[in-house]
């Protein structure tokens, strides 16, 4: 069967290989970490996976793209503390993810997740020998998991979700599909629901437990933190008021997609001149878009600056759009805004991570898809606490609405706010679960 799967593979590759080089060449991705990729020979070349013989163990963490590796976070911490003595390999597929690896955990062994060869799998699992792999929320590849299995290895799934599109897929396959759930150890699901769907879908009984999302003990919720205040700092805005009544009123439009850039400088050039307090940052999704949205701002008529410009220097001072156009810092813009629109909502993604916002207290809107988060939004919007724009004319009339009253702003943000962090806790339920698959810990001989 292996023969086979391997076959189909090559087969894919080559017919996706002229849109990979049409990307490599046009906006610069998949160029790197193809030894790593085709033929699992990761370099395992960092102190800490040296520095330690004596070491019970390595922990496989693994991470698909952004998203994901920022869900990281809070478990690499969690080990740090935990189980110091236990060395970490973060792996994730995209180049945007692997770069925001390194950025963040620049103390850890960071690769490129190799493909799901048997070669490339046999490669890398000899190299890494781990004695955990953790997939966030859902990766979960047949090869991998055969060969985990064939090791002795543990799988766990971290964050695991399933949603509607995803489970009605795997369920028309189900037959195909089903060894790979059953040979999951452990899975930590964010809802019931998902619970469900993970067992419907072959998990054992007993495998599947409910932990929460962990978005929530992910999203920072203090606005004084340094990561945020050396970003307000850097853009000349004022610290965060105690009153009202703000100098500069900061909407930042995060994680937008085509065509929401043009949307939001639609609102933002309607209502611009009549509210000179107000200014944009606005940080696209994907990075090869940079460039594309760089140029629609520069065809407003309004003074501006971009972050890949402004490393170490302040934008003018009479600046009214700013350009986030760097990877990893989204979760810092939020805490500098008044008011957030979460983008991948009026396009096709499905919504991306409100929460981040929310936890800031921001008075949040997105658009009416937000299937991809649909669990997370029926919570928010049952407590009042964001609001799900219908139409993209709606942004401007929202905007508007909070402008001149801040009071609805403030206790929208506030309700914000107290429903991110009643729903956090769900690090401590997701550590209860891997640690019973851990090696035993090395007694300390200091």
């Amino acid at each position: 069967m292996h023969l086979v799967i391997n076959l189909f593979y090559l087969l894919f590759l080559f017919f996706v290989s002229p849109w990979i080089l049409y990307r490599a060449i046009r906006y610069g991705r998949y160029r790197r970490g193809w030894m790593e990729k085709l033929f699992g020979l990761v370099p395992l070349h960092h102190p800490t996976t040296l520095k330690s013989p004596d070491s019970p163990g390595r922990v496989w963490l693994h991470a698909v793209s952004v998203g994901e590796v920022q869900l990281l976070r809070t478990l690499v911490a969690r080990f740090k503390k935990e189980r110091p003595d236990l060395q970490l390999i973060i792996s994730s597929s995209t180049d945007s993810g692997y770069t925001l690896a390194r950025q963040l955990f620049s103390d850890e062994q960071v690769i490129f997740a190799p493909l799901d060869f048997t070669w490339a799998i046999a490669n890398a699992w000899k190299r890494i020998r781990p004695s955990l792999v953790v997939l966030m929320e859902l990766e979960l590849w047949p090869n991998w998991l055969r060969h985990a299995e064939r090791v002795d290895c543990p799988i766990a799934v971290v964050n695991g979700r399933l949603s509607e599109n995803s489970f009605r897929g795997y369920l028309r396959i189900r037959r195909w599909i089903e060894p790979m759930f059953r040979s999951l150890d452990w899975v930590g699901a964010q809802t019931k629901q998902y619970a469900e769907r993970f067992s419907q879908l072959g998990a054992p009984p007993g495998v599947v437990e409910v932990t929460g999302n962990l978005k929530f003990d992910g999203a920072e919720p203090n606005r004084m933190a340094t990561e945020v205040l050396d970003r307000r700092r850097l853009l000349g805005l004022s610290p965060p008021p105690s009153a009202a009544q703000v100098q500069t009123f900061l909407w930042v439009a995060g994680s937008t997609q085509h065509p929401e850039e043009e949307l939001v400088l639609r609102a933002f050039q309607k209502l611009a001149p009549r509210f000179p307090q107000l200014k944009l940052l606005l940080v696209p999704r994907h990075p090869e878009r940079f460039e594309e949205v760089a140029q629609k701002v520069a065809e407003s008529p309004f003074s501006w600056a971009r972050r890949s410009e402004c490393q170490s220097t302040e934008p003018p001072a009479d600046w009214r759009i700013f350009l986030g156009d760097t990877v990893g810092e989204l979760r810092w813009w939020w805490g500098l805004s008044d008011v957030a629109f979460v983008g991948g909502s009026f396009g096709d993604r499905g919504g991306q991570n409100m929460i981040e916002p929310c936890a800031f207290g921001v008075a949040t809107c997105f658009g009416p898809n937000t299937k991809n988060f649909a669990d997370v939004v029926e919570l928010l919007l049952k407590e009042e606490a964001c609001v799900q724009l219908q139409h993209p004319d709606d942004l401007a009339s929202f905007l508007e609405q909070v402008l001149v009253d801040s009071a609805q702003r403030q206790e929208l943000g506030r309700r914000a706010q107290s429903s991110a962090a009643e729903h956090r806790g769900a690090i401590d339920r997701t550590w209860r679960g891997l640690a019973k698959f851990l090696p035993p810990a090395i007694p300390d001989r200091s």
